[in-house]
């Protein structure tokens, strides 16, 4: 079983969001984990601590869990982001 749970994990996304919930699909969710298990896959860098951790969909997961990565839905077509249907996964960019 993966952890942070999936409520636990909704909590998370929907913490601070006024009135309707941010995120309220777990398909979002699914697809969200997904791509950026792939990425990881395709050997991107993890952006939180391993440990022992080695498989992409719990890695994917612990980093939307500690909000290392963002779904963004419904966003607009940019040159800069790459595009997979209507959920785009994008890395945490602080400098």
């Amino acid at each position: 079983m993966l952890r942070p749970s999936y409520s636990d994990l909704l909590e998370e996304l929907n913490k601070g969001a006024e009135g309707e919930d941010v995120i309220g699909s777990r398909y979002t969710i699914v697809i969200a984990v997904a791509k950026r298990a792939r990425q990881l896959v395709a050997h991107a860098e993890p952006l939180t601590r391993v440990g022992k951790i080695d498989k992409p969909v719990s890695i994917a997961v612990n980093e939307l869990y500690e909000g290392k990565i963002h779904i963004i839905q419904n966003f607009s077509k940019d040159e800069d982001e790459v595009q997979d249907g209507s959920i785009l996964v994008q890395e945490d960019t602080v400098e």
